[in-house]
């Protein structure tokens, strides 16, 4: 499908990506995006499917949750119970391998039906710089919005322990 880009029609590049659904639902009160799926993640048809990935075990002991030892299914089914989302910010772009930097012709995805989807939505958290890039958007449609270091294997400057403190302030004063 063409893809609108300042005012021409520019042709789709034929090893364009499409990343994964919105886990979301009306009653989501914090959400947090990634920047686009990894290959494994795209593979899997999951969110974060990388075996050394941190994001479930984080997310997991932020919820008091034993995340990374359920079945995928059943992990999305505790997340939404504890009224937290995931998605990305990106729903297309052209990225070989895994890795932000060779992210080429990103497509963000569409933040407009945020509102419909996710009406009691009211802190977003971004899992690495690449999407804190669109915290100030968020920011200034009224969303408080905290960005986070990324769970990625590829940003192991911090250790696990660090990373999760950090990421508490995901859910600091706005408990879902």
């Amino acid at each position: 499908m063409p893809a609108r880009r300042g005012g021409s029609v520019e042709a789709a590049p034929a090893d364009l990506q499409q990343g994964l659904p919105p886990v979301i639902d009306r009653h989501t009160r914090v959400l947090i995006l990634g920047s686009f799926p990894g290959a494994a993640s795209l593979a899997a048809r999951q969110y974060y499917a990388h075996p050394r990935n941190q994001f479930w075990p984080l997310l997991g002991a932020l919820l008091g949750e034993p995340l990374p030892e359920l079945p995928y299914a059943e992990r999305l089914t505790r997340v939404l119970a504890h009224r937290v989302g995931i998605w990305d910010v990106l729903g297309a772009c052209v990225r070989p391998g895994s890795l932000d930097s060779n992210i080429r012709h990103p497509q963000a995805n569409d933040f407009e039906r945020l509102r419909q989807l996710a009406p009691a939505l009211r802190r977003v958290g971004f899992n690495g710089g690449t999407s804190g890039r669109f915290a100030p958007q968020f920011a200034a449609a009224g969303y408080e919005t905290v960005v986070l270091p990324s769970s990625s294997p590829a940003h192991a400057a911090r250790t696990f322990e660090q990373k999760l403190e950090l990421w508490r302030a995901l859910l600091s004063q706005s408990r879902p």
